[in-house]
C-alpha cells in the first residue's frame, strides 16, 4: 500500500485503471506509449515500469516490435514499484504487467483510489490460450479495457491468441508457463491456427 503521506496528497483526485490488452504483436506497447506521451503533453507527472522478465529490450527502456523505445524503470515486483513511486505521481504505466506478481491487482488499485491513473499493458491469456494468471481480475476492476487485436501469422485472419515455439514446434500444456533464457519464439495467431501439444479434453 502506498505511504499514507502519498495518499493524503492525492486523496482528492480522482484516480483510473486502464488496461491494455491482447496478443503479442497486436500493438499493446505502442498504445501504452502513445497513453504517457499524452499524460506528458499535459505536463502530469509521469512514471513508467517493467518487468524485469522483459528481455525484448535494455532494462531502462521499454520497446516496441517496430523498434520505438521509452525510457522506464525496472522492477522485480509489486514491491518494487511501490517503493520507487515519486510522491507527486499522477499517471503510473505499466508495461508486461502480467510478468509481476498477484500483488501489482492491489497496487493498482490502491494508487487509483489515491487519485493516479494507472495504464497497465499485458498478456491476457498464455502460450495455451487460457487466462494469464491475475489478469481477469485486474481487467474487471478496470475502469478501461482496450482489447487489440494482431494478424494471424498462418492464415491472415485477427489472430488474438500467441503461439508459443520453440525449436519450431508448439509447446505441450503442461510446459512452464514462463521460460527465462529458452530459445523461443511467438506469433500471432487466430483461434483456428493455435497449437498447444496434448490439450486436455474439453479445453
Amino acid at each position: 500500500m502506498p505511504a499514507p503521506s502519498f495518499a493524503r496528497r492525492h486523496r482528492r483526485a480522482a484516480g483510473s485503471i486502464t488496461v491494455i490488452t491482447g496478443c503479442m504483436f497486436s500493438g499493446k506497447t505502442e498504445e501504452l506509449i502513445r497513453l504517457v506521451r499524452r499524460a506528458m503533453h499535459a505536463r502530469r507527472v509521469v512514471q513508467v515500469f517493467k518487468s524485469s522478465l522483459e528481455t525484448r529490450a535494455e532494462t531502462t527502456v521499454v520497446r516496441t516490435h517496430d523498434g520505438t523505445t521509452f525510457s522506464a524503470v525496472t522492477a522485480r515486483s509489486s514491491r518494487d514499484i511501490e517503493a520507487a513511486l515519486l510522491p507527486d505521481v499522477e499517471v503510473v504505466a505499466i508495461e508486461e504487467i502480467q510478468f509481476f506478481d498477484a500483488a501489482i491487482v492491489d497496487l493498482c488499485m490502491e494508487l487509483a483510489d489515491c487519485g493516479v491513473d494507472v495504464i497497465c499493458a499485458g498478456l491476457d491469456q498464455d502460450f495455451r490460450g487460457e487466462p494469464f494468471g491475475f489478469m481477469p481480475k485486474l481487467l474487471a476492476l478496470a475502469e478501461n479495457v482496450v482489447k487489440l487485436k494482431a494478424i494471424c501469422k498462418q492464415c491472415g485472419a485477427e489472430a488474438t491468441r500467441t503461439q508459443r515455439l520453440v525449436d519450431g514446434k508448439p509447446p505441450a500444456w503442461g510446459d512452464p508457463l514462463i521460460l527465462i533464457g529458452a530459445e523461443e519464439t511467438y506469433e500471432a495467431r487466430c483461434r483456428r491456427c493455435h497449437e498447444v501439444r496434448r490439450r486436455p479434453r474439453g479445453r
